[in-house]
């Protein structure tokens, strides 16, 4: 009872101290937390046989897999018109696969087969504490500017919107009445699941979504590594050494979560010491140039984008790379857990004439998970569906080396087939969305621009120097005294998280170097040619990286035998610890002074509408108050990352078209957008009555909305009177002459 009772105490103190901080929204905060703490405890009969060599049963990646189940069962069956997107459908499904997992708790009781941690208290306990601080701290922080305004977020809330009025998937597209969403919107769907699944109001959900990943993006790096270090020490988890799982874990979570890149320590710390050195103006530091520096500075035609995780939840906006966060890192512990079986198997049972070879090797729970994972990333984020199947990929062929015992054939067969297996799997479950979008993909052109030397090393100089270390280290070592020449006996010699992080290491090297060769071709190819295709593969990159070295640096420092080795360490865990720096910079210019309560906020996603659109708020709570359904609400239409379209955005109602590069983009039809364009703006401004009315029937246009945008875009030209012949005012601001205007029919 004495050893527990200071962690009681901790445990009251962050619970009193997020209903201090988090004020009123502290409810809904508590209401996500318990969600995930008892889902993830719900599914541990499946989480425990999956992660069975773990320590805590995989107690962390079963809040994932939790919701990556029911959220991805609801989905589908909505999808296929079996179930309508409701309250109800979320809760149910949930229900029936928590039933599902009591059935399997008891059939494993009876079989003796232990799913829980049992005798793990103290690590369960740690996580969880580390995951409720995490969660509060980012959603303190998001208090400090939690307005759904600015870069994409009308996107990304409006997708929230539109998704909690619809009872079918893919929700009718906000910004292009006439279709449904053609966009990845698998991440915010499942934003609007928990949304539904608990009851909140998706005015906060929005920001508490983005901080939730954003916890998930610190515990579940850290409890795999941990597992890694635990793996690779055991034995010798005497001592100092005893904290080296926790720390290797937690550089890890930081390096994933809140780290920057050395170009914060270069242009924020060393290039203004030397300018104060030498007498010059010191340059100030703006944290977003961390993720626009290649063709930005200097100025060339080659605009890139190379963000990581601890800006985007820093800026806020809830993008399809944002969410998938977390289910990556689940894939990445569930394909660890694998490998890991497969040689604890191998070493106990060596049975080369096992019966039933191929049903084995195509009915492994973890490949078939695998498998959905990755058909789920077509609609979360498709980049990752790229990806993420390459790295599995690169998995399960490591594995086979290994496990058939560097037999070329059979190695070959097994990885082909199960690379094919994944893939059908993959293509099956995401046909509900597939058979609904129209793909943007152009093709792979070669790149014409290539980064400068310089440039590369300052973004990417310390985790590959760092990560190569790591792989000659581990490889040398194996290789001393002339032993281990073939690549089995030298992989088989290899320890499972020596290897995994090997794996690692070299994907995140590929995703980096890819973009210098070759591009996915879009609509940015004038000037911005290789933007996203280095944004998507360099934040998976990141990632991967921040893993491989929270692993590497403590395997190096602690095992090594070389002193080289330990020194390359130290350096690399400096000057990793320095990029820590870029959080508070980033959080302090962007939330301002968070060390003051008082100024916070709330998550209020809309809170700004007072503000930046008084004239258009009330019009705005009307209909969202008033109007069910998705009727078409007519708004004027402008340019993407403007404040067009907050009527749509806020409300999820549709209007016949939004944000215009972002359905070109979705899209691909110019010609279709230029004539939407010109046919909105006829409908404002046109006195011909016949023709006004046949574009209104044309677009079902159910509302009117005629505010300060309307005014500002179409001024003496706006057509009011004619307007008005066609319906009723069924909304009139009483201090602005914004009114909303219901179409007759």
């Amino acid at each position: 009872m004495k050893k527990w009772a200071p962690r009681v105490l901790l445990a009251a103190v962050l619970t009193g101290l997020s209903a201090f901080l988090l004020k009123g929204d502290v409810w809904t905060f508590w209401t996500w937390w318990l969600l995930a703490f008892l889902m993830g405890m719900v599914a541990m009969p499946v989480t425990g046989r999956l992660f069975a060599g773990f320590e805590d049963k995989g107690w962390m990646f079963s809040k994932v897999l939790a919701i990556t189940v029911t959220g991805f069962l609801t989905w589908l069956l909505v999808s296929v018109k079996i179930l309508s997107f409701t309250a109800v459908t979320c809760i149910g499904v949930s229900l029936a696969c928590a039933v599902v997992c009591g059935v399997l708790y008891h059939i494993q009781m009876k079989k003796g087969i232990d799913c829980i941690p049992n005798g793990k208290g103290e690590l369960i306990y740690w996580e969880e504490i580390l995951f409720f601080a995490f969660f509060l701290m980012w959603t303190y922080f998001a208090g400090f500017r939690p307005q759904a305004y600015g870069t994409e977020k009308f996107m990304d809330y409006g997708f929230m919107e539109a998704m909690m009025r619809s009872t079918t998937l893919p929700a009718r597209d906000l910004w292009y009445s006439e279709g449904t969403i053609n966009y990845y919107y698998g991440g915010q769907y499942f934003a609007v699941f928990l949304t539904k699944l608990t009851g909140s109001k998706v005015e906060l959900t929005y920001n508490l979504m983005r901080t939730f990943v954003a916890a998930f993006a610190f515990i579940l790096p850290f409890s795999l590594v941990h597992q890694m270090s635990v793996d690779r020490l055991k034995g010798s988890l005497t001592g100092k050494k005893r904290c080296v799982p926790a720390v290797s874990g937690i550089i890890a979570g930081l390096s994933v979560s809140i780290a920057g890149n050395m170009h914060y320590v270069v242009y924020s710390k060393i290039i203004p010491w030397i300018q104060k050195l030498q007498g010059k103006e010191v340059d100030s530091y703006w944290f977003p140039d961390a993720t626009r520096y290649i063709g930005y500075n200097p100025d060339v035609p080659d605009k890139t984008i190379h963000e990581f995780p601890c800006y985007s939840f820093v800026l806020g906006d809830l993008h399809a790379h944002v969410v998938n966060v977390m289910f990556v890192m689940f894939l990445v512990g569930l394909l660890y857990a694998w490998m890991r079986s497969v040689r604890m198997r191998e070493a106990m049972i060596r049975k080369p004439g096992r019966k039933e070879f191929w049903k084995k090797q195509l009915l492994i729970p973890h490949i078939l998970l695998a498998a959905v994972m990755i058909g789920m990333f077509r609609f979360t984020n498709f980049w990752d569906f790229i990806i993420y199947f390459v790295v599995t990929g690169g998995v399960v062929l490591f594995t086979n080396i290994v496990q058939f015992d560097g037999k070329v054939k059979k190695i070959l067969a097994v990885t082909v087939v199960q690379a094919v297996e994944i893939i059908v799997i993959s293509y099956v479950v995401s046909l509900p969305f597939t058979l609904q979008f129209d793909s943007m993909f152009k093709g792979v052109g070669i790149a014409q621009n290539h980064s400068m030397i310089h440039q590369l090393l300052i973004l990417w100089g310390l985790p590959v120097v760092l990560t190569v270390p790591l792989i000659i280290c581990i490889i040398w070592e194996k290789l001393c005294g002339g032993a281990n020449r073939s690549l089995y006996k030298l992989m088989k010699a290899i320890s499972v998280p020596d290897l995994f992080a090997i794996i690692m290491g070299l994907c995140a090297i590929g995703l980096i170097a890819i973009p210098e060769f070759v591009y996915v071709r879009d609509i940015y190819e004038n000037g911005n040619a290789r933007a996203n295709t280095m944004f998507k593969l360099t934040y998976q990159a990141y990632m991967l990286f921040g893993m491989t070295m929270g692993y590497g640096i403590f395997r190096m420092l602690v095992t090594a035998k070389k002193k080289v080795f330990k020194v390359v360490s130290v350096i690399g865990l400096v000057l990793l610890c320095w990029t820590f720096g870029y959080f508070g910079n980033s959080v302090h210019a962007w939330f301002g002074k968070v060390w003051d309560p008082s100024e916070y906020k709330g998550l209020n996603a809309t809170s700004f509408l007072s503000n930046d659109f008084a004239e258009d708020v009330a019009g705005i709570k009307w209909l969202k108050k008033k109007v069910k359904g998705s009727p078409v609400v007519l708004e004027a239409n402008g340019d993407s990352y403007s404040g067009y379209e907050r009527v749509s955005a806020m409300t999820g109602l549709p209007t016949v078209l939004g944000w215009y590069v972002h359905e070109w983009l979705w899209r691909d039809d110019t010609a279709d957008l230029n004539e939407k364009s010109a046919d909105i703006e006829d409908i404002y401004t046109s006195l011909d009555q016949e023709y006004v009315k046949e574009l209104l029937e044309e677009y079902d246009v159910s509302y009117i909305f005629v505010g300060s945008k309307e005014r500002e875009k179409y001024g003496d030209a706006l057509n009011e009177d004619v307007l008005k012949a066609f319906g009723e005012v069924v909304f009139q601001d009483e201090e602005y002459s914004t009114y909303i205007l219901k179409v007759n029919k």
